[in-house]
């Protein structure tokens, strides 16, 4: 195939905003991959642009304004004919993927799941009953949902090993349907540790994340209600600086200077927020996927003190990036010694360097992708033929979708 006639649409939920959300940084990561295998590329959305979305034509992008439930989707699609299409999320997948198939059938269909939403709606579903998590929550309608989209699609992009495993071990899924693909990124130096400021240089703790997000705004919570005031305890001079997009009123009556818990909202330069910060706090006590925020802490060499689920699936075997615990004395503990203790940091420090270099290779996983896409693209009705339930699905599953849409199509008219 000529590399010159490759072209890629990519149909997004929303418009990135990697400047917000790890959801945007994550399709900012992909964008670059495909653009490094020097395909064209088209971005649609149905969505409205924000302030914090990222200028696309300037990373020469081609941006398409579409809509929901309309038939206009497929006559774009049928003349752009992209070698590749790939879904942001599967609820994407259910909207345009059988407009994609009908009117586009040659192109290979990929699927982003971001994280795995039923995964993360059964975690919540269990938080919110008090319970821990059962196979009722983990089998239900938005597993059912998800699940299909995974089958329709050539190949899903899974960001965490724990969901591959999940998704293989529990759901039985076939392998060849699935590719691991975590954050990327360029490998750090040892000696990029210098460059980072001191133990000295930095102070206080942090935190960031999308407000809207749930997982966020339960974390947000339990630090001002449960931890917050046990690390005030132990340490009562301590500040923490809370920063993330969409700040709702809600949030913004947490703000409380006297109790050093400081709600700061959109930062526009997190890099340096992290920089400026000891210690970064995310007590997540449900979500899935993996965690942004951790990620980022590791790039800029700040510690951090999570849960288990917020350090689920991003460092295997290796020791983290600071402590995990899911008891809230014992976090308080942690984060106190880890802010209180330059031994200590400075060895955490050195296990994110570790961790980032170790698990988040981008030119190891550009290699793997690279020889799947190609490998998926040369064989493709020959994949399809082995996957007879996503055939199957397609055939079912979609009609309803499609004649749903046609109807709301129609009534708009």
């Amino acid at each position: 195939m000529d590399v010159k006639t490759k072209s890629l649409l990519i149909i997004g939920l929303v418009w990135p905003e990697p400047n917000s959300t790890a959801a945007g940084t994550r399709m900012l990561q992909l964008i670059h991959f495909f653009k490094q295998q020097e395909y064209e590329i088209t971005f649609a959305c149905a969505a409205s642009e924000s302030d914090n979305s990222l200028d696309l034509t300037a990373l020469g992008i081609v941006k398409k304004e579409i809509a929901l439930n309309c038939d206009s989707f497929n006559n774009f699609v049928a003349t752009l004919k992209p070698t590749v299409v790939l879904f942001d999320r599967f609820l994407i997948e259910e909207q345009y993927g059988w407009r994609v198939a009908e009117y586009c059938p040659t192109a290979l269909r990929i699927l982003d799941t971001e994280d795995l939403h039923f995964l993360r709606i059964a975690r919540h579903t269990a938080f919110k009953k008090g319970v821990l998590l059962q196979d009722e929550h983990l089998f239900s309608q938005d597993a059912t949902r998800e699940i299909a989209s995974l089958y329709r699609c050539d190949l899903s992009l899974i960001i965490s090993s724990f969901e591959m495993d999940l998704l293989k071990n529990r759901f039985n899924i076939d392998d060849s349907l699935l590719f691991y693909l975590p954050f990327l990124n360029e490998s750090l130096q040892e000696n990029s540790l210098s460059s980072f400021p001191s133990f000295e240089d930095r102070s206080d703790f942090m935190t960031i994340g999308n407000f809207r997000h749930a997982p966020n705004w339960q974390s947000i919570l339990y630090l001002k209600q449960v931890i917050w005031p046990l690390i005030r305890k132990k340490s009562p001079k301590s500040v923490l600086h809370i920063y993330g997009s969409y700040v709702t009123p809600k949030a913004r009556q947490l703000h409380n200077p006297k109790e050093g818990f400081l709600v700061e909202g959109f930062v526009l330069d997190s890099n340096s927020a992290f920089r400026k910060a000891k210690v970064c706090l995310s007590p997540l006590q449900f979500g899935a996927g993996l965690k942004g925020k951790l990620f980022d802490a590791m790039l800029h060499g700040t510690p951090s003190v999570t849960s288990s689920i917020g350090a689920e699936g991003m460092h295997d075997t290796l020791p983290w990036n600071g402590s995990i615990s899911d008891s809230p004395d014992d976090f308080a503990t942690q984060a106190v010694h880890l802010i209180q203790n330059k031994e200590s940091w400075e060895v955490a420090q050195k296990n994110g360097l570790k961790i980032i270099n170790t698990l988040f290779n981008k030119e190891l996983f550009y290699t793997l992708f690279s020889t799947a896409l190609q490998s998926l693209l040369e064989h493709k009705d020959k994949h399809r033929l082995k996957n007879f339930i996503g055939a199957m699905l397609q055939y079912h599953t979609l009609k309803s979708t499609k004649y749903f849409s046609q109807w709301i199509a129609e009534k708009n008219r």
